[in-house]
């Protein structure tokens, strides 16, 4: 049989407090409260296809899959990035972990380095079957992106991942609703609506109301930008 898999576009991340959360496809954040499943081992099993270890991580795995957070694919699927290459670079607490998550998914994974980069956005060796993930784990330094971004010219898909933008959440953060920032089709950010203290959850009405505000920023941002 199987295993559960998380949905695309959603995860399980930590969250300022050091609390476990669901990221979801649609950017939501929601609290997570596993019982007594093991957290690690509930990850492993979503992420990683590890077999669940008990019936608790079991149950909640179910849970996922019935809140639309998990899914299982069928065995002749393979995983998500089967006939990828995925290349990894930048802090190895981050990169080890992501490459193999990646390998899970069939991909095949390779550490690389900003040189490497830097050669695939001149065009060299760059294909369509390749992706780029650069994890950081601190504030970017000015222009550190700007190889990279010139990957997509080339059919190479790139991915950064940094955790600046936790530092920036108040202690007191106790629900964060995030959602794209997009104009003429190209991502330009994100924008992040939090709640602090006692204040509830998100609901479905916040999330349409973050995406009309997006809306209506993204186009703005787009034309400063261009000035």
């Amino acid at each position: 049989m199987t295993s559960s898999r998380l949905a695309p576009g959603a995860g399980i991340v930590t969250v300022p407090g050091g609390r476990p959360a669901v990221r979801t496809a649609e950017g939501e954040f929601l609290h997570l409260d596993t019982g007594t499943a093991d957290l690690a081992a509930l990850t492993r099993h979503l992420v990683a296809g590890e077999a669940a270890s008990d019936a608790e991580v079991a149950r909640v795995a179910a849970a996922f899959e019935r809140e639309g957070h998990a899914v299982r694919p069928g065995p002749e699927e393979g995983g998500a990035l089967t006939g990828r290459t995925v290349l990894v670079l930048g802090d190895a607490r981050l990169t080890g972990p992501l490459a193999r998550y990646a390998a899970a998914e069939g991909a095949r994974t390779r550490h690389a380095t900003p040189e490497h980069v830097g050669r695939l956005a001149d065009g060299e060796g760059a294909d369509a079957s390749t992706v780029v993930v650069w994890c950081l784990d601190e504030p970017a330094p000015p222009a550190l992106w700007d190889a990279a971004d010139r990957l997509p010219a080339h059919g190479t898909a790139w991915l950064r991942c940094h955790r600046e933008g936790a530092h920036l959440w108040p202690e007191s953060t106790r629900h964060a609703l995030c959602t794209v920032l997009r104009s003429r089709g190209r991502t330009l950010g994100v924008l992040t609506f939090l709640r602090v203290g006692s204040r509830t959850p998100f609901e479905r009405a916040d999330l349409a109301h973050a995406e009309s505000v997006a809306a209506h920023i993204a186009p703005l941002l787009d034309l400063a930008n261009r000035r």
